[in-house]
């Protein structure tokens, strides 16, 4: 009975799987046409590839020489207006350079007139006023490079005149008597036009301390060179032309720097 059984489950199934299950059947015998339909199908496509590349290539053939000229001309324009872009860039950078340069020696001529004008040592300075200034002005480079190697400042100036003043004043050091009483005598009576300056030994000499104070010290040197004294003060006068040349010599350093006349550190 089993064995009957199992027979008839066995026919039920594989009856139930021909009418459910279709492509075991029917559609499997169709399925012997399909390679046929892709053999065909695919070289249509192949076909289809081959003639679209054809005719591009006829088409690029077939381009007309007008228009290459219009594209290299616009080529032409295009690389042209990089090149003027590049040199117009490198323009700009070495004019950048050359104010940076510029900035750098004027900074460091202002810090050395600094230095200078307190009686302070220029310590790396000097390195740098030899390399930025040695070529176009060694003279007032090693001018002011000595100046700050023996500071001298206004204070010195002033304090110096206060010392010799007496002997400015009435210049009796070294004179005999007799030249002192006259010089004594001229200066009771004192004529001058209106609106010149006093040329009172005195009035003088305020002058000079008010010059200095005012850092005018050329002017200075000439009220106290004129004074009676004024051989009494060789070393003062001295002092004041080692003063003027350090300042005229800062003042060539500053304009080389401001006219491009440097070298770069």
């Amino acid at each position: 009975m089993l064995l009957l059984a199992a027979f008839a489950a066995g026919l039920l199934t594989a009856r139930f799987a021909l009418t459910r299950l279709p492509w075991l059947a029917g559609e499997q015998r169709s399925g012997d046409v399909q390679p046929a339909s892709t053999s065909v199908t695919a070289p249509a496509s192949h076909l289809a590839q081959a003639a679209h590349v054809a005719g591009s290539t006829t088409a690029a053939s077939t381009i007309d020489p007008d228009t290459l000229d219009t594209r290299e001309a616009a080529l032409a324009a295009q690389l042209a207006s990089l090149e003027a872009r590049t040199a117009t860039l490198a323009a700009d950078a070495g004019a950048a350079g050359g104010q940076a340069t510029r900035a750098e020696a004027a900074l460091v001529a202002f810090a050395a007139r600094r230095a200078v004008d307190r009686g302070l040592g220029l310590g790396y300075l000097e390195g740098q006023l030899r390399t930025r200034f040695g070529v176009s002005e060694p003279d007032a480079t090693e001018q002011v490079i000595g100046a700050a190697r023996q500071p001298l400042t206004l204070e010195d100036l002033r304090q110096g005149l206060d010392a010799i003043a007496g002997d400015l004043a009435t210049g009796t050091r070294g004179d005999g008597w007799f030249a002192g009483l006259r010089r004594e005598l001229s200066g009771l009576v004192t004529l001058r036009k209106v609106g010149t300056p006093s040329p009172l030994p005195a009035d003088r000499l305020a002058r000079a301390r008010r010059l200095i104070e005012a850092g005018q010290v050329e002017a200075a040197r000439a009220e106290v060179s004129r004074m009676p004294g004024a051989s009494e003060a060789r070393n003062w006068l001295g002092a004041a032309d080692r003063y003027i040349a350090t300042r005229r010599a800062l003042d060539r350093l500053e304009g080389a720097a401001i006219t491009g006349r440097t070298v770069a550190a």
